[in-house]
């Protein structure tokens, strides 16, 4: 008889046909899950409530933890431990109240066989229907077949006619009629031939994403292919975050305070304290301006056309926010930075900035730049968390009437100065929130101008690069319902209330495959249009495949 040691696996019990197992994942950062975690437990509840009106019983399949004050899957080890002791057959719950990190469940969802249903509250203040949304793009993007739905408060009839559904056939049919294959022949001459002329430019002369560092906070769906980046005509030049925090080192405070008193001189407010745990300080924000300034010079010495820094994860615990150099980034009008010749660097233009290192985000961001600069447009782009949304009844500041949904996008800094009321002047740069970045550092802090925008998501699914694209128009509120909805999410991050055309609420949170969308501006509904067909006629010449969405 053999001597080794052959592990012996034990069977998870199974559970009783009334049952289901539940699991909650959390952050990597125990500050955000303790504060949060009452919000999480809420849900919980009402969500218990529903299904044992249906005679299901929840089991929940990882206990609250006292000593860390709360009760979610908080890195992927402890997933992969929870998930060892569940049934592998049984149907299963991921109920999100919180953003979260999609790896610390991905490994066990990846392996179960039984069906998954993924599941957000809807709150602009706890974005658990963020979190759901990354984590839908990742299990879409693995090929995990999985059901997903949302409610405010468990109760509507869209929400448990939703969870019978699932329980009777282990599936949820949603709405999806908004989305259609893009018709390339309809795209009038002008802007197929100039999307078709500039994807075989890039495919020629090639394109670098400079990634500082990938796979931010678990976001499997950000990451994208080198074989698929590559056939579109871009490549990774892999960086790393601590050569960024190293390069901050050698930038002299004179310099920094250059970029200090650059934005002080177009009326960028500055809401600063002495308390650096609490207050933005000055300090902090000069901390911010070196990492602008490393930022361009990586940037430059490694031929980039756009970067993405992931400072999440590693940065977060030695510099202060990235949101304010991203939102300089991508603005035509920065402060200049220069070489050790005293050339300028990317002079006149943006640096694309992809938030979070969401590679994907970054494919979209050096597409419109090419398609909004050979039209004479502003080529300024960001991409917004969906963080949230309700119906408006009520007149624009312009005296429209409205009476739709109107979603609040928001993300946390990084949006261009030209995306918001005034620009600079009407800019405000206030601390980041504790709970999230330890060591501060300022946002660019507004209200996106009324206007016509383009939006997209470019996406990889079934081995592919896809893109859903679309129009919206994004608005301008009431200061009194501006403020409002302001309450509801972050206060201290730029938001954007924007009409989507021709799709409802629930037919967009069904489809999308990211918490993240891309938008760009354009000055009329005409050329927005415009804008739109020449893009969507670049990103199929470069072999992604395009979905118009909405009307």
């Amino acid at each position: 008889m053999s001597s080794y040691a052959i592990p012996v696996l034990e069977i998870p019990a199974s559970l009783p046909a009334d049952e289901v197992y539940l699991v909650a994942s959390g952050d990597l950062r125990q500050s955000a899950n303790k504060v949060c975690w009452q919000a999480q437990s809420e849900v919980e509840r009402k969500v218990t409530e529903a299904f044992a009106a249906e005679g299901i019983r929840i089991h929940r399949a990882h206990p609250f933890d006292p000593e860390l004050g709360h009760g979610f899957i908080y890195n992927q080890r402890m997933g992969m431990d929870v998930f060892m002791n569940v049934d592998p057959n049984a149907p299963i719950i991921v109920a999100e109240a919180v953003w979260q990190y999609s790896h610390n469940v991905f490994s066990g969802l990846q392996n179960h066989r039984g069906p998954i249903l993924t599941l957000a509250n809807w709150s602009g203040q706890w974005p658990g229907l963020v979190g759901m949304l990354n984590l839908n793009g990742c299990l879409h993007k693995a090929g995990i077949e999985f059901s997903t739905i949302w409610s405010k408060d468990f109760d509507d009839d869209y929400f448990r006619n939703g969870i019978r559904e699932w329980l009777a056939e282990h599936r949820i049919t949603h709405d999806q009629s908004h989305v259609h294959p893009f018709d390339l022949s309809a795209i009038a001459a002008p802007e197929r031939e100039l999307g078709e002329a500039l994807a075989r430019d890039l495919k020629k002369r090639k394109a670098i994403l400079g990634v500082f560092d990938e796979g931010c906070m678990g976001m499997y769906n950000a990451i994208v292919e080198d074989h698929l980046l590559n056939h579109a005509g871009m490549y990774k030049e892999r960086l790393s975050q601590s050569a960024l925090a190293a390069a901050m080192k050698e930038i002299p405070a004179s310099e920094a305070q250059k970029v200090r008193d650059w934005l002080d001189q177009r009326g960028v407010t500055f809401v600063t304290g002495p308390n650096q745990e609490s207050d933005l300080t000055d300090g902090q924000i000069l901390e911010q301006c070196k990492m602008y300034i490393a930022a361009v010079r990586i940037a430059k010495d490694f031929g980039c056309d756009a970067i993405g820094i992931q400072y999440q994860q590693g940065l977060k615990d030695v510099a202060p926010a990235s949101d304010l150099v991203e939102a300089l980034l991508n603005n035509v009008e920065r402060p200049p930075v220069f070489d050790a010749n005293g050339q300028e660097l990317y002079a006149g233009a943006p640096l694309p900035h992809f938030n979070e290192v969401d590679e994907c985000a970054g494919v979209d961001a050096v597409v419109t730049n090419r398609v909004w600069t050979a039209m004479h447009l502003d080529p300024a782009t960001t991409l917004h968390d969906v963080r949230w949304g309700e119906h408006y009844q009520g007149p624009t500041n312009g005296g429209e009437p409205i009476d739709e949904f109107v979603w609040l996008f928001q993300i946390s800094g990084a949006v261009p100065a030209s995306h918001l009321q005034g620009g600079y002047a009407k800019s405000i740069s206030e601390r980041q929130p504790a709970m999230y970045f330890r060591l501060g550092g300022g946002t660019l802090k507004g209200v996106s101008k009324a206007g016509e925008i383009v939006w997209s998501r470019v996406f990889v699914e079934g081995g592919h690069l896809h893109c859903d694209i679309g129009r919206a128009t994004a608005l301008d509120l009431p200061a009194a319902e501006t403020a409002r909805r302001w309450k509801e999410a972050t206060t201290q991050w730029p938001i954007m209330n924007a009409i989507l055309h021709g799709i409802n609420r629930d037919q967009f949170m069904a489809r999308h495959r990211a918490n993240h969308v891309n938008v760009a501006y354009a000055p009329t509904p005409e050329l927005a249009d415009k804008a739109l067909a020449a893009k969507a006629a670049m990103l199929a010449e470069l072999g992604i495949e395009v979905h118009r969405c909405g009307d």
